[in-house]
């Protein structure tokens, strides 16, 4: 038996019994400091071996919704083919009726599954939960670096950036600061969920960098920062955006694993099945699934080689 996500029975990991995508891209070809994001998806899978799936808060088994484990992206030949590789996967299940997610691999990779989302939903709003502002036009030669993973988005979406504590300041040319949350704000202001939240649009994707997280509860991320999110209100944030917008897909990206400190693995993992919790809540297994994209909306990205001739 092949392997499935959380060792769900093939009842409910088929493809086409599945409402939910889940894509592995085990790419670390442009992190800068501690390397091992390419490990990422593989730990966080057998974390989620070892979950009950069972959701207390919200009373539900979100896996009975069916969820399909594709194939790994590996393409690795330059960070260009990389994102390219992840954009067209992305969009051929968005295209098959999917609520697609990723799992990461360093943030590069979000410049892929973004620009899938962007060319299907209008007026997407694009909510980034990082410790990093990934703002740079280009790094070290490349426009896919993990340092240029939302440039793209805030050229093309409207990009909403929480947590952010660490920036160039060449990157203070980019950033909107009225759509920016920094961290040390948001300790001291509790009104700042209400705030991002009304400035989305009714369609949203999610990314996180999981150096979100204070490095006191997820240490094993390439990049750490301190003064980082706490468990609870990254939850009580999030669901209040799956609550009161479409959240149309989301990826968790820089899990950076350490064979001696699980934790983390595990905290990915229940992550990712809370906000599949949060999105079908309100779902009976049974009932039809539609992601709602704009099928007229398709078209060739001017940042894309991709032809939806290929499907």
């Amino acid at each position: 038996m092949s392997k499935t996500y959380a060792g769900i029975s093939e009842e409910y990991s088929k493809l086409d019994n599945s409402k939910i995508v889940l894509i592995p891209v085990p790419y670390d070809g442009t992190s800068t400091w501690q390397k091992g994001a390419d490990k990422g998806p593989d730990a966080f899978l057998n974390a989620s071996e070892n979950m009950e799936l069972y959701d207390i808060e919200t009373q539900t088994e979100v896996y009975k919704q069916g969820v399909y484990l594709a194939s790994p992206v590996t393409e690795n030949t330059s960070p260009e083919h990389m994102v390219e590789a992840v954009h067209e996967t992305t969009k051929k299940y968005i295209k098959r009726n999917k609520f697609v997610t990723a799992f990461g691999g360093e943030h590069s990779i979000s410049i892929g599954t973004i620009r899938a989302f962007n060319e299907c939903y209008d007026n997407l709003t694009v909510l980034q939960l990082d410790a990093h502002a990934d703002l740079r036009k280009t790094y070290q030669g490349s426009t896919c670096n993990h340092a240029c993973a939302l440039y793209e988005a805030s050229q093309t979406a409207n990009l909403i950036q929480v947590g952010i504590r660490s920036m160039d300041i060449a990157e203070t040319t980019v950033m909107d600061e009225d759509k920016t949350f920094f961290a040390h704000d948001m300790a001291v202001d509790d009104t700042w969920m209400d705030s991002a939240i009304d400035l989305m649009t009714d369609n949203v994707f999610i990314t996180i960098d999981l150096d979100a997280f204070d490095p006191s509860i997820l240490p094993s991320t390439g990049t750490p920062e301190p003064g980082g999110l706490l468990w609870y209100e990254t939850l009580e944030f999030l669901k209040q955006v799956f609550e009161e917008k479409n959240v149309v897909g989301f990826d968790i990206v820089e899990l950076c694993p350490n064979p001696k400190e699980k934790s983390s693995d595990f905290l990915a993992a229940k992550l990712y099945y809370k906000m599949l919790s949060y999105k079908f809540m309100h779902d009976e297994a049974e009932d039809d699934f539609d992601n709602n994209f704009n099928e007229t909306k398709i078209g060739i990205n001017k940042f894309s080689k991709f032809s939806d001739d290929d499907n």
